[in-house]
């Protein structure tokens, strides 16, 4: 059985810490080309499914550009519930001052075309000052709901990049680069359990890893494939 934990962890998001593998590479190096400025590229999406990285990738694009970053999971709160408001655009204002446009979870845009208008508009000024633009969303451009067609096509002008992480291979290859970070030993036979016994979403394996961590620590045991089983059982 598979355990589902309700509380992930979120790192501190950087270059530093991302994981490259072969899901994401494509998106990493689009990125470190605008981080870089070594090009006139000014524009990126990416996109995949939850948990693939793209937070992370973005709030280390927000860093390295001076950029303000934005989630539309907080468009609720940014807008105070009234997405028909007549004043000042709360996401222009939002924005105001920043040298880069730094937008995740853009398929949770609301479906008002209020905020398509100022969303249009604020990408528009933007890309027309030059500065750097970087955007999420799960799908591809074509399949956002909510998105004016406009922009969709803007958003096909610049790089555009899948990420993924769903094969093993990866999902080890960022459990061991964490439990690094953490200058924490983590046994092979360990994350076998974990891919066995934890559900396979990158937030859910984070969380486990910090679970038997922290747990190792308190108990001032080793981290090992029998610890791991009795953290699991008793989840």
């Amino acid at each position: 059985m598979q355990l589902i934990f309700d509380f992930p962890v979120v790192p501190r998001f950087g270059f530093e810490n991302f994981v490259v593998c072969s899901g994401n590479r494509t998106a990493y190096q689009f990125a470190q080309r605008l981080a870089s400025g070594s090009d006139a590229e000014n524009l990126l999406y990416v996109y995949g499914p939850e948990g693939s990285g793209k937070t992370h990738l973005l709030t280390a694009l927000a860093v390295a550009l001076e950029g303000r970053y934005f989630s539309f999971r907080d468009a609720g709160s940014l807008y105070r519930g009234d997405f028909r408001n007549e004043g000042p655009s709360p996401l222009a204002e939002h924005f105001a001052g920043a040298d880069a446009l730094i937008l995740d979870d853009l398929n949770l845009l609301p479906d008002y075309q209020e905020v398509r208008v100022e969303l249009w508009e604020l990408f528009n000024a933007f890309y027309s000052a030059g500065k750097k633009i970087v955007i999420s969303g799960l799908t591809p451009p074509k399949e956002l709901p909510n998105l004016d067609g406009h922009l969709t096509s803007r958003l096909l002008w610049g790089l555009v990049a899948r990420m993924d992480v769903s094969d093993d291979d990866s999902r080890r290859m960022i459990l061991k680069k964490l439990a690094e970070d953490r200058q924490m030993a983590l046994p092979d036979d360990v994350i076998d359990e974990m891919l066995l016994k934890v559900r396979r979403d990158i937030p859910s394996l984070v969380y486990a890893l910090e679970t038997i961590n922290r747990t190792a620590i308190a108990t001032k045991r080793k981290v090992s494939l029998r610890l791991a089983k009795e953290i699991f059982k008793s989840g």
